[in-house]
């Protein structure tokens, strides 16, 4: 690539703060990562270009040039370069690469998964109208209007909108020119109670404005549920944003104008106080020398458990105003933002089905990414103006961490999966979350030309299981204890990459390999068991036909004593004569041929069940104490690793990219393996076929 004028720097030394002696090693650039090899420590570290937040050169010292790269993924390492120039080189290139001009130089437009045969398409089927039939929608109160098949009526919203049955045509359209971007109030969720959410962006009120049709349309939204003569309409802002915005001829509806609704302001702040909040929150987790005090007040000065706090809320005040039957229409600003958090929220605390992994998919497609959240805006996927990109999406995952927190039971997916999602929105590896809503997506023909992080998650789906998940003890509605104390600090998030502080093993992933080594021993015990029970069929079987032969043979024994001795020399004369059809012969033939059969099958069965044993690792390694690979790639504290189904060694995802079907077992899935176990299964697949 033209680009990169310096591809490999030697000399290169990275300072950890946790280390008292830095990592001295070569600094290699490519086309998608930073990495720097340390070979002594035997120590490899990888920065995707796309997870690069920010640069910073620092002042030049004795030993070098520092470079400080700070991550999205909340990594900050610091190369001190030999000499200034290279320095340079490697800023100015870094800064080009991890912020394309062009959404077309995005990583996934060239990122390829040759390794894990993953097919393109797999991951870009979830189908929206699919989710609300899941919901009981369309039915007498909602139904589907195709206004916006075009994107004409808003440019942000699905193309399958659904709103009230009783409204009319002109009644959504003079909604749409009232509301900020169009975003007219439609449905996000339909509980079993009839209680519904809607979502908006605020209207063009201003001090005085007003819109006949709006009214109109709230007014049959309130009608969609007969259970109720009021609705709340929530604005996330707090009173005073709101009450700036009407200046600007925005604003909030006006309760004289609007009958029958109750207006709540749930004071969540806006994306600028957001992006503040998380850069003091890094600050305080890159602290060099930290103490308690100076943790603590920066904790309390970045305001971040405050803010997850609120969103979590405002979430539980839409939960119980639905599950008390009441409907509830839900905007900020823009509504892409504050309002796709707390519906999406909300519809958790509501809704098991959103606790799985599948169903949490759902509501991300739904409420975020269908419904026009700004990713590329957000994430800083390319170049743009620097006051759009906000960490909301990751309140989002910090909200739903805590939820997960106190109901450890109920969510299907674990932290590694939160984490995933996560890092993966920002790498811009997967097509998933580029664009900033759905007709962008269509415009770039994203699922044609790119890989879904749906699929690659699906793919390794058992490393994102909860072990203790109990799917029959999951309640309807969960009821959360949102007082303060109660709000954590996301460690696995915020500080994963402290090698020093917390070097043991991840509870979790000792947990989940456990969990995966006793189902495939359960797997196995119910295929041998099968095996067993066949042979003993067959052995039952042969010793059937040999009491039978038995029986018959002395029958004909007693047949044979009745007949005269004239008869008898008759015969044997006759059979004497035709020695190829004698009898006794065949007799013998027919005594000896299933015995032979039978030895042979019961042999033949054993070596089954002899290769189907060595075929499974009743063994696991453990995963203590294994700090790198068969290949040498060494594993950190935050390094996933992976056991072989087959052999029961421990690898790293590079070394364990295969999965294959594996002898020995009654589930027929695809389980992973190391390299040199799927070579020689691969190896008797085609022994045998031969």
């Amino acid at each position: 690539m033209e680009l990169i004028k310096t591809p490999k720097v030697e000399n290169v030394r990275m300072l950890d703060r946790y280390s008292k002696i830095p990592s001295q090693g070569t600094l290699y650039l490519t086309a998608t990562h930073l990495i720097f090899v340390d070979p002594d420590a035997k120590k490899e570290t990888w920065i995707l270009h796309m997870h690069i937040a920010s640069l910073e050169k620092l002042p030049l010292t004795t030993t070098g040039s520092p470079l400080l790269i700070r991550c999205k993924t909340f990594l900050s390492v610091t190369f001190v370069i030999p000499k200034e120039r290279d320095c340079h080189d490697i800023y100015t290139t870094l800064q080009q690469l991890s912020q394309p001009s062009n959404v077309e130089d995005l990583y996934c437009f060239q990122y390829t998964s040759s390794a894990e045969d993953i097919p393109k398409s797999a991951g870009w089927d979830f189908d929206l109208q699919a989710e609300y039939k899941r919901m009981g929608v369309p039915n007498d109160h909602w139904c589907l209007t195709m206004l916006n098949k075009d994107y004409e009526l808003c440019d942000t919203y699905p193309k399958y909108l659904y709103v009230p049955t009783t409204a009319s045509t002109t009644v959504l359209m003079g909604s749409s020119r009232f509301r900020s971007k169009g975003r007219l109030p439609v449905l996000s969720y339909l509980h079993q109670n009839k209680a519904s959410i809607s979502r908006c962006s605020q209207p063009l009120s201003g001090f005085s404005a007003r819109c006949l049709e709006d009214e109109q349309m709230l007014n049959h939204v309130l009608k969609t549920n007969p259970n109720s003569n009021f609705m709340y309409v929530v604005d996330t802002r707090p009173k005073i944003n709101a009450m700036a915005n009407r200046a600007a001829g925005k604003g909030y509806e006006n309760e004289a104008f609007y009958e029958n609704i109750k207006f709540h302001f749930l004071g969540v702040e806006n994306i600028h106080v957001m992006r503040n909040s998380l850069t003091k929150i890094t600050e305080t987790c890159e602290q060099k020398n930290p103490t308690m005090n100076s943790f603590l007040s920066g904790l309390e000065s970045s305001g971040w458990l405050k803010h997850i706090k609120s969103i979590l809320d405002t979430s539980w005040f839409i939960a119980q105003a639905l599950e008390d039957g009441i409907n509830v229409v839900v905007h900020c600003s823009d509504g892409w933002d504050r309002t796709a958090q707390v519906c999406s929220l909300a519809s958790l605390l509501l809704d098991p089905y959103y606790r799985t992994i599948k169903g949490f998919q759902a509501l991300i497609e739904k409420d975020w990414l269908a419904f026009g959240h700004k990713f590329s805006e957000r994430c800083g996927h390319v170049q743009s103006e620097s006051k759009e990109v906000s960490p909301v999406f990751t309140q989002l995952l910090d909200a739903t961490w805590q939820l997960t927190q106190q109901f450890p039971l109920t969510f299907e997916f674990n932290e590694r999966f939160l984490l995933t999602l996560h890092d993966h929105v920002m790498s811009c590896q997967f097509g998933t979350f580029i664009g900033n809503c759905e007709k962008d997506r269509l415009d770039l023909r994203l699922s044609e030309r790119t890989f879904s992080l749906w699929g690659y998650m699906d793919y390794h789906l058992n490393e994102y299981i909860n072990p203790v998940y109990l799917e029959d003890e999951t309640p309807g509605i969960l009821v959360p204890n949102l007082c303060p104390q109660n709000i954590k600090f996301w460690r696995g998030m915020y500080c994963r990459f402290e090698s020093g502080v917390h070097p043991r093993e991840p509870l979790g992933d000792l947990l989940l390999a456990t969990c995966d080594h006793s189902h495939s021993l359960e797997d196995h015990i119910k295929y041998l068991t099968k095996k067993i029970t066949s042979i003993k069929s067959l052995l039952l079987n042969s010793n059937e036909k040999r009491k039978s032969k038995t029986k018959l043979n002395m029958l004909k024994s007693d047949d044979t004593n009745v007949l005269d001795n004239k008869y008898l020399y008759e015969k044997s004369s006759q059979l004497k004569a035709s020695d190829d059809n004698h009898p006794l012969k065949l007799d013998i033939k027919e005594k000896e041929r299933p015995q032979s059969i039978n030895l042979l099958e019961q042999s033949q069965g054993v070596q089954d069940v002899m290769k189907d044993l060595e075929s499974v690792a009743l063994d696991w390694k453990t995963l203590r104490n294994i700090t790198e690979c068969v290949c040498s790639t060494p594993f950190d504290h935050f390094s996933r690793k992976y056991h072989c189904r087959r052999c029961g060694d421990v690898f790293c995802i590079r070394c364990i990219d295969k999965q294959v079907i594996l002898p020995g077992h009654v589930t027929q899935k695809a389980v992973p393996v190391c390299r040199p176990c799927y070579d020689k299964i691969q190896g008797n697949v085609v022994e045998i076929s031969e």
